[in-house]
């Protein structure tokens, strides 16, 4: 068998040996990022409160007289108008009593009458010495009370009158009615527990919350500096539901408390809103907003941009360094919480107390694969533009705050 020199195959090893790649595989490319300018702006300054709603009246309907319950005349949780009648009491003993006081009264006009003709008769009598002048005042003061006899009569007609009217119970104001706390034949009465309903206003409606000694501080303070401008015609008050879902719109506050609670620390307000298809119900637990400030010359970060770090609050910054565009993470410290300016509803944004300035590009999108690559090169697509291609973005002149 004819076999090959092995210094013949030296050549062939190292001519492969040289074919070989000298590096590992090239690096990915630069990370296609949305960016949004900072600029300074006016923003809509809006506050948030947590909340309970009530009704504007609030009525417990309740017996003015004593008796028996004959029947309810309303459908539990329906809505009444003022006057309609929601319960009747047994007036029959009333009506009794009613036939007793006009006996009454006749017969107390009959002795008006009796001793009126006394006191007439009596008092020649006493000129001509065949009555005493004893005997005349005394006719006189029965006469006179005789007349006072009547009117107490009178008096007492009035009052069982005024007790058969209380014996149809009617609702004072229009309203949403309760559940009945009282059955057909129980018996009621003028008692401080004898709640027969409850009646609630619900068109206006009321909303009261609670503004902390802190806040109304600094909202007076921004104020006072021309940071804050309030409208004109006072705050918009629009409620929303857990959810963000809006419950009623176009409030006013009609209620601002002159007194700190000492307890709580806050100051009471209240705001009357249109409410005509009762979605919002008294006693809910919801979140008033006041809208129509204006934040004057402001900078505000989407919060989608920004992240919680170890240090507080950051978000990625686009910075040049050297050749390369990278994104950098930017400490920040935020204020309010706002409607996100051209946003869709529910978008949100934090206003920037400090850590950016006007001209810096806050990175919108792909945070967590920067949060893993610090660093790394980017390339640039404007907000709502299309992304660019795999190459390498060229350098860009550096924005105000970068390098920070």
């Amino acid at each position: 068998m004819l076999r090959t020199p092995r210094l013949l195959l030296l050549p062939v090893v190292a001519l492969a040996a040289c074919r070989r790649p000298a590096e590992g595989p090239p690096p990915p490319p630069p990370l296609a990022v949305t960016v949004r300018t900072m600029v300074t702006q006016d923003l809509p300054y809006t506050l948030e409160y947590l909340a309970r709603s009530r009704g504007s009246r609030e009525v417990e309907i309740r017996a003015r007289t004593s008796g028996f319950l004959d029947q309810r005349c309303f459908v539990e949780g329906s809505d009444v108008a003022a006057g309609d009648l929601l319960f009747e009491l047994d007036g029959r003993p009333l009506r009794a009593q009613e036939a007793t006081a006009r006996a009454d009264i006749l017969a107390a006009e009959a002795r008006v009458e009796q001793t009126a003709r006394e006191a007439k008769r009596l008092r020649p009598l006493v000129a001509s010495e065949a009555a005493s002048e004893r005997e005349a005042d005394d006719a006189d003061s029965a006469a006179r009370i005789a007349v006072a006899e009547l009117t107490a009569a009178k008096a007492r007609l009035e009052q069982v009158l005024v007790d058969l009217s209380y014996t149809r119970i009617t609702a004072p104001i229009a309203g949403r009615i309760g559940y009945a706390r009282r059955v057909e034949g129980a018996l009621v009465g003028p008692t401080a527990d004898a709640v027969l309903t409850t009646l609630v206003q619900l068109d206006p409606i009321y909303v009261t919350f609670q503004r902390t000694e802190s806040q109304q501080v600094r909202l007076d303070r921004d104020v006072q500096q021309g940071r804050v401008v309030l409208p004109a015609a006072g705050f918009v008050v629009d409620v929303l539901h857990r959810d963000g879902s809006v419950l009623a719109s176009g409030g006013r506050i009609d209620f601002s408390g002159s007194e700190l609670d000492v307890a709580t620390g806050t100051i009471p307000q209240r705001a009357v809103l249109p409410n005509p298809d009762k979605r919002l119900l008294a006693g809910q637990a919801v979140r008033v907003v006041l809208r129509g400030a204006v934040l004057k010359n402001a900078l505000a970060v989407p919060q989608r941009a920004v992240q919680e770090g170890a240090q507080g609050k950051i978000v990625y910054v686009a910075v040049t360094k050297g050749e390369l565009l990278v994104a950098e993470p930017r400490s920040i410290e935020v204020g309010d919480w706002i409607d996100e300016p051209g946003a869709g509803p529910g978008e949100r944004a934090w206003v920037v107390e400090s850590g950016l300035a006007a001209g810096d590009r806050v990175i919108l999108d792909h945070l967590v694969r920067l949060a893993f690559a610090p660093g790394a090169p980017i390339t640039l697509r404007p907000e709502g533009g299309a992304a660019p291609g795999a190459t390498a973005a060229p350098a860009l002149p550096p924005q105000s705050g970068e390098g920070r």
